[in-house]
């Protein structure tokens, strides 16, 4: 078991044509506990300030507000309380991002689980041999009994036929 459940966070980007950079929106999407293709469609936020002036200065500069640790986008690392408080931490919706995620899993379980199908198939295949063996000795026990009818009726033959045969060889 993990001791805490993998988050993806991320942060979405702009680049404009004078070749400026902007914060687009912050988001974070906890990976699905089910192997499988998940379609999760996650909205975006942005940290803002207030005003003309800092509208102004994102569109034309190209500055805006950013995120020193991602993981604020959930719960910060350094976060050491029972509750969290973010008053005064001005945010506006972005708009959303969607995934494809084709997610696998892989655990110790999983592989104790084949360890025994590869097991329970070598007993399988050592059944299979011992089949294999008995088929070849049927097949020897009939040619033993085949052997013996023939020495039987080579017994039962008259004496004389079996000796020109002998001497024409």
């Amino acid at each position: 078991s993990l001791p805490q459940w993998p988050v993806l966070y991320f942060e979405v980007l702009s680049l404009d044509f004078w070749q400026r950079y902007r914060v687009e929106g912050y988001g974070s999407l906890v990976l699905p506990a089910s192997p499988g293709v998940h379609m999760l469609t996650i909205p975006t936020w942005r940290p803002v300030d207030l005003g003309t002036v800092a509208e102004m200065r994102r569109f034309f500069i190209g500055g805006s507000p950013e995120l020193e640790d991602l993981t604020y986008i959930r719960i910060p690392s350094t976060f050491k309380g029972k509750r969290l408080s973010r008053f005064g931490f001005r945010t506006e919706t972005t708009g959303s991002v969607t995934f494809r995620l084709c997610c696998l899993q892989q655990s110790k379980a999983f592989l104790e689980n084949s360890a025994l199908r590869q097991r329970m198939q070598s007993v399988l295949d050592r059944l299979g041999g011992f089949s294999q063996q008995s088929s070849v000795y049927n097949v020897l026990e009939a040619f033993q009994r085949a052997r013996r009818r023939m020495q039987e009726a080579r017994e039962s033959l008259p004496q004389d036929l079996i000796s020109t045969s002998a001497s024409a060889v």
